[in-house]
């Protein structure tokens, strides 16, 4: 059985029948129904599809050149009981905005996560590290760097961009102040700071295995993303040291060394790098091979037509 996924669309009246043809015509379109007028807002009305996930990008752009997604509205659904390795680039690129939105939890994760790798480090505790790293959201935004550049959407490469600089910039601000409060009362001293970490000590020292962990953790999570597999993104949120790297900045600058700074620095731009790479490499993949099987499938309706 082909993997599915459920269209539906708002039309107004006057494209119902345009609508209806895009769907009929295809035989990836198992089930179709229309209930007219059933729209209060927009006003219009209701076509309900269950379509291959195969075949989801060629029937939404031929519903876009109608601009059915301007005067009503396109809404894709997954059937849950479903797993699919196809790309449907219209989820992934909405998934892309919905996980660069600068908004108030995204940034408190980013504060949070950082004061909590903050505490990791001055206790060397490797197990506070991965719950931090976890609680990191920025590995959407870091992802959707390669959706902007494969789908061509500048805008959302510079929304992301500014995300990530913002979410850091507030993260290890937030926690700088926390380190010098801390420092104040006592609970930190320099000598914690400096001391020998055998379980952190990585966060600031980067070198070629960093960029490489990056490049295929940030591999494997794009492909989780895309192929709705989410379950492997706890590996890959584990696998880089990003939030770590921007705790390691504020106590740096808590405490005044520059070496640390540096390093974790470093780590910080390795790290993001090296995943938006990988995520544009491995979209950019994808865009290759189910372009190929978009020609195909054009080719097949295109004979279905002329029967």
């Amino acid at each position: 059985m082909s993997p599915m996924l459920q269209l539906r669309i708002t039309s107004p009246a006057h494209l119902t029948p345009a609508v209806i043809d895009v769907l009929t015509a295809d035989p990836a379109v198992s089930e179709l129904s229309s209930l007219p007028g059933a729209s209060l807002r927009p006003e219009g009305d209701v076509v309900m599809a269950g379509v291959a996930r195969e075949a989801a990008n060629d029937i939404i752009d031929r519903l876009r050149e109608l601009d059915v997604h301007k005067v009503g509205s396109i809404q894709i659904d997954s059937a849950k009981a479903w797993m699919s390795d196809s790309v449907v680039w219209a989820d992934v690129t909405q998934q892309a905005y919905d996980d660069t939105e600068a908004n108030w939890t995204f940034m408190s994760l980013m504060t949070l996560a950082t004061l909590l790798a903050g505490i990791a480090i001055v206790l060397d505790s490797q197990i506070l590290v991965i719950g931090a790293m976890v609680i990191g959201p920025e590995f959407g935004a870091i992802a959707a760097l390669g959706v902007a550049l494969v789908r061509h959407r500048y805008h959302l490469l510079g929304r992301s961009l500014g995300t990530l600089a913002l979410g850091f910039l507030v993260g290890i601000a937030l926690t700088t102040v926390a380190a010098l409060i801390a420092r104040a009362l006592g609970w930190i001293t320099l000598e914690d700071v400096l001391a020998d970490r055998p379980g952190t000590g990585f966060i600031y020292t980067p070198d070629k295995w960093s960029f490489i962990v990056a490049l295929i953790a940030a591999a494997a999570g794009v492909l989780a993303l895309t192929s709705a597999r989410v379950g492997g993104l706890s590996g890959v949120f584990i696998s880089v040291t990003t939030i770590p790297a921007a705790a390691n900045i504020a106590l740096g600058l808590a405490f005044g060394v520059g070496h640390e700074i540096r390093g974790s620095v470093l780590q910080l731009l390795l790290n993001i790098t090296g995943m938006a790479l990988a995520g544009w490499a491995t979209l950019a993949v994808q865009k290759v091979v189910w372009s190929r099987v978009s020609e195909r499938r054009a080719l097949l309706v295109a004979r279905l037509r002329k029967r």
